[in-house]
């Protein structure tokens, strides 16, 4: 069982540094750009503070952080040129060595992208409904 654990932990870690280093590629003019775009709404999905599926829904909740957020990265990792994903991944342990990745103006510009969104779909329910005055 602590084999799983600490299994799981090393993977946890892995992920968190993967999720810098497609920031970093991000930022590369060598990097294609549908691997950019992709790169781009799996970072601020890892970024962002709303879950597709809230975490307070039993076990469903936890999906996207178990699996969702693992599998694109996974796909997106495979869009970035290999030695580009290389060099993204020492650039972000070398960067960031003993601390934890901050992104904050990503994690600002998410929560203006999710307000702006539900901003959007409450006036389109207002509009569809009728409850406006």
């Amino acid at each position: 069982m602590t084999n799983i654990v600490e299994h799981l932990k090393a993977k946890t870690k892995n992920l968190k540094w993967d999720v810098l280093a497609l920031y970093l590629a991000c930022k590369r003019s060598d990097v294609p750009w549908y691997a950019k775009l992709a790169a781009m709404l799996v970072v601020g999905y890892a970024l962002s503070p709303i879950d597709l599926i809230p975490d307070f829904i039993p076990v469903l909740g936890y999906v996207d952080d178990l699996i969702l957020l693992p599998l694109g990265v996974w796909l997106v990792i495979r869009l970035v040129p290999p030695q580009i994903m290389a060099e993204c991944r020492f650039q972000a342990e070398r960067d960031n060595s003993g601390s934890r990745p901050r992104l904050w103006a990503a994690g600002v510009l998410i929560i203006i992208i999710w307000i702006s969104v539900l901003s959007w779909l409450t006036l389109i329910i207002v509009d569809i409904f009728g409850l406006h005055r």
